[in-house]
C-alpha cells in the first residue's frame, strides 16, 4: 500500500469504520476493509513515532541551549 497523508489516512479510517459498521458487505470485502485498516493504523502509527522522537529532540535541544544560559 502506498503512503499517504496523515490526515487523509484518518478520513480513510474513519470511511472503513463506518464501513463495517454498518454491516451491508460480504465477508470478504469486510476482511479487505479490515486489512485496508490495519495497514493504515501501522503508516498512522508509525507517522506519529516519527513526530514524537522530533519532538522529543527539539526538547531535548531546548533544555540544553536553557542550561548553557543560565
Amino acid at each position: 500500500m502506498a503512503e499517504i497523508k496523515f490526515e487523509k489516512a484518518l478520513e480513510r479510517l474513519q470511511e472503513i469504520v463506518e464501513t463495517l459498521e454498518g454491516g451491508n458487505i460480504d465477508i470478504e470485502k469486510s476482511l479487505e476493509y479490515y486489512e485496508e485498516g490495519i495497514n493504515l493504523i501501522k503508516q498512522c502509527s508509525s507517522k506519529l513515532k516519527k513526530i514524537e522522537n522530533k519532538i522529543a529532540l527539539l526538547n531535548e535541544i531546548d533544555e540544553d541551549e536553557e542550561a548553557q544560559d543560565e
